[in-house]
């Protein structure tokens, strides 16, 4: 009885459902978005770091994200960190900003990353043409699909200007997107040092990979007492200092979220406003419910039923719209990302939004006298 009563006062002016609707579904798509981005965003940032076959990560003093880590490790780093009780296998990696020149002339650059197949370190993944064992070729270097004409290049075998040497395309992967804009080009780690002009021991991090049985947390306080001049992380530590850099740091992060609030919002408003003049027109039937012996609870469970249904259609259209979003813009440069949790957040911020606003409508009718019945 309570959600027939709710549906037939909703349904009542179809009008005034149809703007709650689009209230709600604005209010969803805009969020969806807005935490969707913010979510691709971090994935972008902390994809390298979560690829990387490591437990533990030395980094130069201060680096705050993968790219900014410059190239001040060297041998006598490693030799520490082999030395230290606890670890099995220590791999240098080079990551560095380097310029890209174009065939056709113009330049732009890249995020040069210099790892070896054979450590298993750090390879490119979402290869769709060529392998890895094609990217140890003279030369070799793989890049993503999705940057080829900013690189102004056509795919396989085109060469250009990297850093301070020749490359060619050998390998092209899919999915691997970059926050700085800047693409990932990844090459052996010889030929990495070769381009960037770095002597032969130097790279930017220490994968450090613990034996069978040690204890994260000594060998990590082990290594920051041997390493003074570096800094020593775990995947989680290093994941988060990046997040931090460039999503915070940067406002970046800080203007999705307050997007995402803004969508909030708004959608509380015009749902708050809906249901507001829907009990306003009508105030004479709650007050003949009333005055035939309906207690307030019983109202109140209508007006709140009123809130549900419209939450639960409005969270219905607003995905759909927000998924086909998703589904376009899987091949861009930032692609959204929807995850099972964003979209069981998302319903419960529909519901919630959808019940404060009830609370204006639940007011007004409080305020009923079930004598204006018979004052009619």
């Amino acid at each position: 009885m309570v959600f027939t009563l709710a549906l037939r006062n909703l349904l009542h002016d179809r009008v005034r459902l149809a703007v709650t609707l689009i209230g709600i579904l604005f209010s969803i798509v805009l969020v969806a978005v807005q935490l969707g981005l913010y979510l691709g965003s971090s994935r972008m940032i902390t994809a390298n770091i979560a690829r990387s076959n490591a437990d533990l990560i030395v980094t130069t003093f201060g680096a705050k994200s993968f790219e900014d880590g410059g190239l001040l490790l060297g041998d006598r780093e490693r030799h520490q960190a082999l030395a230290t009780p606890g670890v099995e296998s220590v791999v240098p990696l080079v990551v560095a900003f380097a310029e890209w020149r174009k065939p056709e002339g113009g330049s732009s650059r890249v995020v040069l990353v210099g790892a070896d197949a054979d450590d298993q370190g750090l390879l490119p993944w979402g290869l769709i043409q060529g392998t890895v064992e094609d990217i140890k070729a003279p030369d070799a270097i793989a890049v993503d699909s999705t940057y080829l004409s900013e690189l102004g290049v056509n795919g396989i075998g085109d060469t250009a200007q990297a850093a301070g040497g020749r490359v060619k395309i050998r390998a092209l992967t899919e999915g691997i997107r970059s926050f700085t804009q800047s693409p990932y080009a990844y090459t052996t780690l010889n030929r990495a040092r070769q381009l960037l002009g770095a002597d032969d021991d130097k790279s930017t991090f220490l994968l450090v990979k613990l034996a069978p049985g040690a204890n994260i947390t000594e060998v990590q306080n082990d290594l920051a007492k041997r390493l003074d001049s570096a800094d020593v992380l775990t995947k989680d530590e290093f994941e988060s200092r990046s997040l931090k850099q460039w999503l915070f740091r940067t406002g970046a992060g800080l203007a999705l979220i307050g997007g995402a609030i803004l969508g909030s919002l708004v959608g509380t408003v015009i749902v708050a406003q809906t249901l507001y003049s829907s009990t306003k027109d009508h105030i004479h039937e709650f007050a003949t419910l009333r005055a035939l012996g309906s207690s307030r609870g019983y109202i109140y469970k209508v007006i709140l039923a009123q809130a549900g249904l419209s939450a639960i259609m409005g969270y219905v259209l607003g995905m759909i719209i927000a998924l086909i979003i998703l589904y376009l813009s899987r091949n861009s440069s930032l692609p959204l990302v929807m995850t099972p949790g964003l979209a069981f957040w998302l319903f419960a911020l529909t519901l919630f939004m959808c019940a404060i606003s009830a609370l204006s409508a639940i007011v007004k009718v409080t305020k009923i006298d079930p004598a204006t019945v018979f004052a009619r």
